[in-house]
C-alpha cells in the first residue's frame, strides 16, 4: 500500500494512492465509519496490519460504490503534499554505508555503522522548495533509502529485524559539507531546515520488495549524478535495525536513513565539484518508492 499525507485547513490528513486515484481518507471514513480505520499515517503505523486492512477494505468500497466521486477520490497534483513520514520520533541516519561512496571520499569501510541523527525541523515533502542555508556554500544531495519503524523494536537479531519494519520511502540527505566538516561532529551540516526531503509515498514493506535490492537513482537539472543499488551497502537493512535497537529503543514511526551510494557532489574531484545553486532540481527514485523531487533556491 501506497500512503501519502497532505496538508489541508491547517491538518496532515491521510491518503492512499492507488493506481486509479488518491483516496482521501478522512472523506471516505466519514462515509463509510469502521472500528480501527486511521486518519493519519501516525496512526497507520501505530495500527499495523489491523489498520492497514481496514485502508484496504476502504478503498474497495470506495471503488465499487463512489469512483470518481470527488469527495472521496482526488488527483494527487491536487494536494499540498507534506513530508510522508511528517513526525517520526526519532532520525537516525547512516553514515559513509556504501563500498563506493566511501571509496569516492578515499575513506575506510566502517567496521561499525556510523550514526548521526536529523532533526525535524529538517523535514519538507515532494514538490518543494528548498531554500539554500546563507552560511554554505557547500550543498550536496545523497539519494538515501528510509526504513519506517513500525513495531517497537528492542535488542532485536538480524534475522528478525526487518519484521519490525513498517515501510520504506525515499529520502534526500542534503548536505552543507562546509558546515558538516567544519567539526568532527556532522550534525551541523545536515539538519539545516528543509534538508530531508522525503516521499512522495511510505509504502509498505509488503509491497516495497526486498530493501536491499532496490535501485537508487538521482538527478539534478535532468542529469544522471548517482546510479546505484542498494545492494551496495556495507551495513544491509537489517543488520542496521539490529544494530540501532541494541543500543536504543527504536519506536513505531521512527526514519532511519540508510546511506548514499557514490555519484555526490563531494566525491568529484576539486575542479568538478559544482555544489547546488539557486534554481537547481534534484529528483531521487528508489525501486517503487514514487518520485522526489526538490528545487534548490536562494534565500530570500
Amino acid at each position: 500500500m501506497r500512503l501519502l499525507t497532505y496538508k489541508e485547513d491547517g491538518r496532515h490528513r491521510l491518503a492512499v494512492h492507488a493506481a486509479d486515484g488518491v483516496l482521501d481518507v478522512a472523506a471516505a471514513a466519514a462515509r463509510w465509519p469502521a472500528d480501527l480505520t486511521p486518519l493519519t499515517v501516525r496512526e497507520a503505523i501505530e495500527r499495523g496490519e489491523p489498520g492497514l486492512a481496514a485502508l484496504r477494505s476502504l478503498a474497495d468500497l470506495a471503488r465499487s460504490e463512489a469512483f470518481g466521486d470527488a469527495s472521496v477520490w482526488r488527483k494527487e497534483a491536487s494536494l499540498a503534499l507534506a513530508a510522508c513520514v511528517p513526525d517520526p520520533g526519532k532520525i537516525v541516519c547512516v553514515g559513509l554505508n556504501y563500498r563506493k561512496h566511501a571509496e569516492e571520499t578515499n575513506s575506510p569501510y566502517p567496521e561499525r555503522p556510523i550514526l548521526f541523527s536529523k532533526f525535524n525541523n529538517a523535514l519538507t515533502a515532494h514538490g518543494s522548495d528548498v531554500v539554500l542555508p546563507a552560511v554554505s556554500t557547500k550543498v550536496d544531495y545523497e539519494a538515501e533509502l528510509a526504513i519506517v519503524i513500525g513495531r517497537r523494536a528492542k535488542n532485536v537479531e538480524p534475522e528478525e529485524a526487518l519484521d519490525y519494519v513498517f515501510g520504506y520511502c525515499n529520502a534526500n540527505d542534503l548536505s552543507a559539507r562546509d558546515l558538516q566538516l567544519r567539526t568532527s561532529q556532522w550534525l551541523l551540516g545536515k539538519t539545516c531546515d528543509g534538508f530531508l526531503p522525503l516521499g512522495p509515498w511510505l509504502v509498505t514493506a509488503d509491497e516495497a520488495g526486498d530493501p536491499n535490492a532496490l535501485p537508487v537513482r538521482t538527478t539534478v537539472n535532468g542529469e544522471l549524478r548517482q546510479r546505484s543499488d542498494t545492494g551496495d551497502m556495507i551495513f544491509r537493512c537489517d543488520e542496521i535495525v539490529s544494530y540501532i535497537s541494541k543500543h536504543f529503543t527504536l519506536e513505531p514511526g521512527d526514519l532511519i536513513l540508510t546511506g548514499t551510494p557514490e555519484g555526490v557532489v563531494m566525491g568529484y574531484p576539486p575542479e568538478r565539484q559544482a555544489y547546488l545553486k539557486d534554481g537547481d532540481i534534484v529528483t531521487v527514485e528508489i525501486g517503487g518508492l514514487g518520485v522526489l523531487t526538490n528545487r534548490l533556491v536562494a534565500g530570500r
